[in-house]
């Protein structure tokens, strides 16, 4: 039976999803200064519940909270994301974040988790509803970790960012396991692919939410031979490889380097993204450029008017254009 997540009064809001056990993740025994930990966050987990219930929860400005030492995501969806702040911007912060007074700077905090929620305050020009309480770092991480692996939203890539994080920062196995609720194992397995897989491949990649452990562990394969890893640092500068989703990405190049590379291009991308927003960030274009095409996406709130008064207006902007290029 899985453990119930840490804190579970005070996470979902940050997911506008149901929140999913993921099984590969299950929660393990506990082992030596871990178990001994674990007891302290079962009591934390007490307390954060009677917290959020009652008026304890304050409202702290977003500019004096810094992120966690230590990071669970690669990246953001655009999407998900903008749903998230709509959502507080129309019935306000139903769930408070978790902060810590920060360890090295008086009067700032450190978030624990809600990063998200804390962000969308910030853009929203809100205070953010969060519950304080004084962690140790050994604490902050196995918090962290748990609230995560409890959820079918981080990837497993994600995950073992995390732990890799973690593992260099000096934190033991036990702490790391505890953390991502795994056993010595999986994590084990996890952390051969950070010794193989180049920071840049991983980053260039992302989060490729629909790739799981068996694909990475054969991409790690693929690339413990010399020649592939070559090959796979040029991959990842091309179109073909820029062009796609993070799920697009890791197939592209794990298909390239199964046949042997002979789909690695060696032209050399031109800047592929740009993005623009306004200051009160009510609409977000990315423009996508091709070498011979251009691809506008308009998102958050205003996107789709905004997209069909472009649309309307298609005529009047080509010739502003045209008159732009002949007075160039």
């Amino acid at each position: 039976m899985a453990r119930k997540n840490i804190f579970n009064r005070i996470l979902a809001e940050d997911d506008d999803t149901d929140v999913v056990p993921d099984e590969r993740f299950a929660a393990m025994p506990k082992f030596g200064a871990a178990k001994s930990i674990s007891s302290s966050i079962d009591e934390l987990t007490k307390q954060a519940a009677l917290l959020a219930d009652g008026e304890a929860i304050i409202e702290i400005d977003p500019a004096v909270v810094d992120g966690s030492f230590v990071s669970d995501r690669m990246t953001v969806n655009d999407e998900q994301y903008a749903e998230l702040v709509e959502a507080i911007r129309a019935r306000g912060q139903d769930t408070p974040i978790l902060v810590r007074p920060h360890p090295s700077a008086e009067g700032r905090y450190m978030v624990v988790f809600g990063h998200r929620r804390l962000r969308a305050a910030s853009e929203l020009g809100r205070k953010v509803r969060a519950v304080v309480k004084t962690l140790e770092d050994l604490e902050h991480v196995i918090a962290q970790g748990q609230e995560n692996s409890a959820r079918a939203n981080l990837s497993f890539i994600e995950k073992v960012v995390f732990a890799q994080q973690l593992d260099e920062r000096g934190f033991g196995r036990e702490t790391i396991q505890s953390a991502l609720s795994v056993d010595y194992q999986t994590l084990s397995k996890m952390m051969t692919i950070p010794k193989s897989v180049p920071a840049e491949i991983i980053d260039g990649i992302g989060a490729a939410k629909g790739i799981g452990r068996d694909r990475w562990l054969e991409l790690r394969k693929l690339i413990d031979n010399p020649r592939n890893a070559a090959a796979a640092k040029e991959f990842i500068t091309t179109d073909s490889f820029l062009s796609e989703d993070t799920d697009g990405r890791f197939n592209k190049l794990f298909d390239a380097l199964h046949k042997g590379g002979k789909a690695v291009r060696k032209t050399i991308s031109k800047p592929v993204a740009k993005s623009w927003a306004p200051s009160d960030k009510i609409v977000s274009v990315t423009t996508k450029i091709g070498p011979k095409d251009c691809t506008l996406k308009i998102s958050k709130a205003e996107g789709r008017p905004f997209g069909e008064w472009i649309s309307d207006n298609l005529d009047s902007l080509f010739e502003a254009y045209r008159r732009s290029k002949q007075e160039n």
